[in-house]
């Protein structure tokens, strides 16, 4: 089980529960509006990996580590954007597929008679592969579908949507909710404020073009 409080500041008000909360966490590392990416340059993916014990604080950490890891984090962002109403997103599937292979995945049989998909990989690769099983196993125990981006175009915050019906929409209501109507509501009145003035112009007719100056 993941130490929740190391992931709080990544969940917000709708976070997952159990070990789901650490893929929440990980799409949160960054959104639309924020100016820090926390895991864009090697020393952040190594930070932000260990202080979760996915990764061995003196692992090396390589520019590519760090281009796949931010891939595979809007990969998932993209999943659950799909959650969320939106579109599908082959190229997403096609990262996913690829981090998969590159984590090296093999069954281990656990005590108790269970078994699991677990990535052999070393460094950052299965570091990225732990994060991926939670996916799948949240995906085989049916929660996977309440884990969605908010639809907000400037910020696509990753929640957990606990409403009975899963009709949950946005990351938070008061925000991202009511901000978007806002700006809907300023766009219907602005198309309409255009249209009103070109409809209370008084029409040209052939005559009024074919009258001489003065």
């Amino acid at each position: 089980m993941i130490a929740r409080e190391k992931l709080a500041s990544h969940l917000g008000s709708k976070p997952a529960p159990g070990d789901l909360a650490l893929v929440q966490a990980f799409i949160n590392t960054w959104v639309f509006d924020a100016t820090k990416d926390l895991i864009q340059t090697r020393d952040g993916l190594r930070t932000w990996l260990s202080d979760l014990e996915l990764l061995d604080p003196n692992a090396s950490v390589t520019d590519c580590d760090v281009e796949q890891a931010r891939a595979v984090r809007e990969a998932l962002r993209s999943l659950t954007f799909t959650n969320n109403g939106g579109p599908d997103d082959p190229n997403a599937r096609d990262t996913l597929n690829r981090a998969a292979r590159s984590a090296q995945f093999a069954i281990g049989f656990q005590s108790g008679g269970r078994a699991g998909i677990e990535p052999r990989a070393p460094g950052v690769d299965g570091a990225l592969g732990k994060i991926l099983v939670i996916a799948l196993d949240a995906m085989a125990d049916g929660i996977w579908q309440r884990l969605k981006a908010c639809p907000a175009d400037d910020c696509r915050w990753a929640f957990f949507d606990e409403t009975k019906n899963r009709s949950g929409t946005w990351c938070a209501m008061r925000v991202c909710g009511n901000r978007t109507k806002a700006r809907a509501y300023r766009r219907r009145h602005t198309h309409a404020g255009a249209a009103a003035e070109v409809y209370s112009q008084p029409k040209r007719t052939s005559r009024d073009s074919a009258e001489p100056n003065p």
